[in-house]
């Protein structure tokens, strides 16, 4: 489970007191909270935001413990060690970090393990192929991608004329406009082929092509439906032969995503 930072506003753990031993509850710090886009990881901050984590939701450690997003106004070894400290501390079981670059992930493991890495990863975003992936394997950390669906677009479930509610961040999303959803559309027609084939829907062979690409990989699709979250976890049973890898591979090699996945000001806060 993750939960956002600390904020007055925030939901309490009383929902989760029954299922505390069944759950692992991972949350962020990172930013300052009323001013979007502001960076705050003094090692005083992530202190903070721990204790109010601690309280809100009602328990005695925090399982994972992510840096929301590089901020480098701290360097990461000021960061790496107050996390370990809080580790020493017993309030703080394991240290993360979000949309990383691979030389801050390895000052930061040099300093107190990382645990798991967050990051975009998916059919329409193979970035982390390049240097993140091999960096993690060589460490032993783990890779948790959000957005492996394509923040929906790898469920076929959005065309070119799909709107969003006023409030749907898609709206500032450049891969999202309707000239590039047309164009990005034949990925979503490849996943619908193998689909067919697997008696599965696209959205499970996007997460089983992610299943397939390491042993060490945990993908967090978000939803709020019930149905979506069974047909999710529906994916884990879906075997990709190393044919059926080759295919999509060869597949997606021809396809040409268009559209940025961030606006710039937020891009120019990922891979740093």
């Amino acid at each position: 489970m993750s939960s956002p930072e600390a904020s007055p506003s925030r939901p309490n753990g009383e929902a989760l007191a029954p299922f505390r031993k069944q759950v692992v509850i991972a949350t962020k710090f990172g930013f300052k909270i009323g001013t979007p886009g502001a960076l705050d990881s003094r090692p005083e901050h992530i202190k903070q935001v721990a204790e109010a984590s601690l309280k809100r939701l009602k328990i005695e450690a925090i399982d994972l413990f992510y840096q929301h997003r590089v901020d480098l106004e701290t360097p990461i070894e000021d960061v790496a060690g107050a996390v370990k400290d809080l580790i020493k501390e017993g309030k703080v079981k394991h240290f993360g970090l979000s949309e990383p670059g691979a030389q801050t992930i390895r000052r930061a493991h040099a300093i107190q393990p990382v645990t798991a890495v967050q990051s975009e990863y998916s059919l329409w975003w193979r970035e982390p192929e390049k240097e993140i992936l091999p960096t993690l394997e060589e460490l032993g950390i783990g890779f948790v991608p959000f957005s492996p669906l394509g923040k929906g677009f790898l469920t076929g479930k959005i065309d070119e004329h799909t709107t969003f509610d006023s409030s749907d961040f898609r709206n500032i999303v450049p891969r999202f406009t309707a000239e590039a959803r047309k164009a990005n559309q034949a990925l979503v027609d490849l996943l619908g082929r193998i689909a067919e084939r697997k008696k599965a829907t696209a959205a499970q062979i996007a997460i089983a092509w992610l299943l397939a690409q390491r042993s060490w990989i945990v993908p967090i699709p978000g939803t709020t439906k019930i149905a979506r979250l069974e047909e999710n976890n529906g994916a884990a049973a879906i075997k990709l032969t190393s044919e059926d890898l080759r295919e999509i591979d060869s597949a997606a090699s021809q396809i040409t995503v268009q559209g940025a996945r961030y606006p710039e000001q937020l891009q120019r806060l990922t891979g740093r």
